[in-house]
């Protein structure tokens, strides 16, 4: 791809989708927009821009590829046993505080995709904390993954294959596949569209989900990320990243490191 034919294709997708690619790893973004290009069976960029501009449902099927939205049910699912014995107990006691007797949490997941991972940490709460009323926010950029995130599927068998049986009976509707969420589960969950690269951030969290989601971006961007979400997090909040993202100087960052995929806030 051409120099002057990637900064098209940048200016389109800032202008048309809200999307920053500068903010993106180039070599990978290029792959993907070839490969792209290739799928639709369109001669040029040109070509394909101009359709991107006259076509709004072409637009979001755009927008939906480039936002990468992949995922499952307790993704990486020794990082989520890890989690369900040491961290949503820390988090849980630390909570608890004379402003806060219940040791009610505040939870973002962003960059949600599909909702399977706000499912996993709203199943998990209600395991660990039954009756109890926590603020789980769920963001993406993508409309269509929030749509489904809201409607609370539906979910393939790839995407639900670490789900237990007793996990199954309790939190999906009968049938499948595909698999569905109950409402009673789903309506706990506010579901917002949100631009990380581009828009603000809420504060005052306990615990901010943000896995597999940081490895697309350039190292500038990863900073940039890192610092807001240390400054939307509460003293002792948890940042809880993909298997893969490695924050290597987390106190530049007001963090520190305790355990593969966790950084706690510093106080």
């Amino acid at each position: 791809m051409e120099a002057d034919v990637y900064q098209r294709i940048k200016y389109a997708a800032r202008t048309l989708l809200n999307i920053d690619l500068e903010q993106y790893k180039d070599a990978q973004m290029r792959r993907r927009l070839d490969s792209w290009l290739t799928r639709k069976q369109i001669a040029t960029w040109d070509e394909y821009i101009h359709l991107v501009r006259r076509d709004a449902e072409e637009r979001e099927r755009f927008r939906a590829y480039l936002t990468i939205n992949v995922s499952a049910f307790f993704r990486d699912i020794t990082r989520w046993q890890e989690f369900d014995r040491k961290i949503i107990r820390s988090l849980h006691q630390t909570a608890c505080t004379s402003l806060n007797p219940t040791g009610a949490l505040r939870i973002w997941s962003a960059g949600c995709s599909i909702g399977a991972e706000i499912y996993s940490l709203a199943m998990l709460c209600e395991q660990f904390t039954p009756g109890q009323s926590h603020f789980l926010l769920a963001t993406d950029i993508d409309r269509d993954a929030l749509a489904q995130a809201r409607a609370g599927g539906p979910y393939a068998n790839t995407e639900v294959q670490n789900i237990s049986k007793a996990q199954r009976l309790t939190y999906f509707q009968k049938g499948g596949p595909p698999f569905y969420i109950k409402h009673s589960l789903a309506q706990k969950i506010e579901f917002r569209e949100h631009n990380l690269l581009a828009d603000p951030f809420d504060s005052g969290f306990d615990l901010i989900l943000c896995r597999n989601v940081i490895i697309y971006f350039t190292d500038a961007a990863k900073e940039g990320l890192y610092r807001k979400f240390s400054q939307a997090l509460r003293p002792g909040g948890i940042l809880f990243l993909g298997s893969t993202e490695i924050i290597s100087r987390p106190s530049d960052f007001g963090m520190r490191g305790i355990g593969m995929s966790f950084y706690e806030k510093c106080e």
